[in-house]
């Protein structure tokens, strides 16, 4: 069993922040991430990454800061208090597959995921969630000359759509959920935040000639015979057209992932895990920080790490004080601007009595007709299977929340698959005795 004065689970900027800070102040630091680079979801590398970018230049900081950086490892379990295990499919050589590790305080900042929301066509080839088009360019899927339409809700939308035409995408449209009246104090706040309100600017320049329309959204995406995408059905309300597409990027917002700090009995409020001003959650020992608790963005996330790290550290944070609420009220004014419509419950609802709906746990392939009628997570998980898939619940967890108001019961160890083999390693297999094949022959023939 290793052993750290503080682990830190997750790599994105919250993570690599509290890292360094807490590093920096002489605490033995492990960062901990389950992909093979650091960055997280922000900060994701990609061919064409500047050399001086902000993910570079905090890279160079955590590595002169001595933290011990060990990436491809899942934490799946916390199986006492002060211990993690984490697994990773593809150890480096002369590395365990498993790793059991012990820590005096401990920072989560597992970071956020793309909220689905089902509608009839969401499952088919070609359609994505924004975050996950952009992180697959990235790593080098081409995109150029593709016509891709954009929708769902969020500022992610806009970021994605930039990326995406810079790529060499065409983009056709963005459609955004949230109406213009619920846009306008959102848009005014910025006024305060100059940042901000100029890395708004310049996305919209980047996307001159993009159409932007506010209270729209999609009803299906459409297929050729083939099975092929052709097209998104978007509505306004009043009307309804056909967006033509080759790709689809439609995702609604981001929900919080909050498995580890649920295993690890931390408090969550309004499904985010609370925290004070040191973002010490209800723990004493445990910290949280970023996206699991409220969807901030990146300079809450940043503040939040360096926050953490020195009171993890055991050092004052009082002239951080100032900026961490600002970003707080920030996080209010963005949740309160991207809420979803009513419209978006009635979506995967079947268009006539006979029929199924969309599918709403892609997993297991279950319906939306075969949930209607149950009464809450546990009833459907023993009648259809809903959220028992490889995802766990994380890709159909946010949607019936959305759809039915349903939230999960608990939280179980293992978060995410881990072969048996690694958990009860064979160090030799019994020698079967040998026996001829003449034996066996006439055995069979005594018989």
């Amino acid at each position: 069993m290793k052993h750290f004065d503080l682990i830190v689970v997750g790599a994105g900027p919250a993570g690599i922040t509290a890292a360094t800070a807490a590093a920096r102040c002489g605490c033995r630091v492990l960062l901990l991430d389950d992909n093979h680079a650091p960055g997280g979801q922000i900060w994701r590398s990609g061919p064409n990454d500047a050399p001086n970018d902000p993910r570079q230049t905090a890279l160079r900081r955590l590595a002169a800061c001595g933290a011990r950086l060990l990436t491809g490892y899942r934490v799946f379990d916390a199986p006492s208090p002060g211990v993690l295990q984490a697994f990773t499919e593809s150890p480096e050589p002369g590395q365990p597959a498993l790793e059991t590790l012990q820590y005096d305080k401990l920072i989560l900042a597992t970071g956020a995921r793309e909220r689905f929301l089902p509608f009839p066509g969401w499952t088919l080839p070609g359609v994505f969630g924004p975050g996950g088009l952009q992180a697959l360019v990235k790593c080098g899927f081409n995109v150029r000359n593709k016509r891709i339409a954009i929708a769902g809700s969020g500022p992610l939308l806009l970021a994605v759509a930039a990326h995406l035409r810079e790529d060499g995408a065409r983009i056709t449209s963005i459609a955004e959920q949230a109406s213009t009246l619920q846009l306008l104090p959102f848009a005014a706040s910025l006024l305060t935040h100059p940042g901000k309100l100029l890395e708004g600017i310049k996305l919209r320049a980047a996307l001159s000639g993009v159409p932007y329309r506010t209270g729209t959204w999609p009803e299906a995406a459409l297929a050729d015979a083939n099975g092929q995408l052709t097209a998104v059905r978007l509505t306004n309300g009043t009307s309804t057209w056909d967006e033509p597409c080759d790709l689809l990027a439609c995702g609604f917002h981001l929900v919080p992932n909050t498995e580890l700090p649920s295993l690890l009995g931390c408090s969550l409020t309004n499904g985010f895990v609370a925290v004070n001003p040191q973002q010490q959650t209800s723990i004493p020992n445990i910290f949280c920080v970023g996206e699991p608790t409220g969807i901030g963005g990146l300079d809450a996330a940043l503040i939040q790490g360096e926050i953490a790290g020195l009171a993890a550290a055991g050092k004052p944070t009082t002239s951080l004080a100032s900026r961490a609420a600002s970003t707080r009220r920030f996080t209010a004014r963005l949740a309160r601007a991207f809420r979803l419509r009513p419209e978006l419950r009635t979506l995967a609802a079947p268009d006539t009595p006979e029929g199924p709906g969309a599918i709403v746990c892609r997993c297991e392939d279950v319906p939306y007709s075969a949930l209607a009628n149950r009464t809450g997570w546990t009833d459907a998980k023993l009648q259809t299977r809903c959220g028992m898939g490889p995802c766990q619940g994380r890709i159909c967890g946010p949607a019936v929340e959305t759809l039915f108001g349903w939230t999960p019961k608990s939280v179980r160890p293992p978060l995410t698959p881990v072969p048996v083999s690694v958990l009860f390693p064979q160090t030799s297999e019994p020698e079967a005795p040998q026996v001829s094949t003449s034996s066996l022959i006439q055995g069979e023939v005594a018989k």
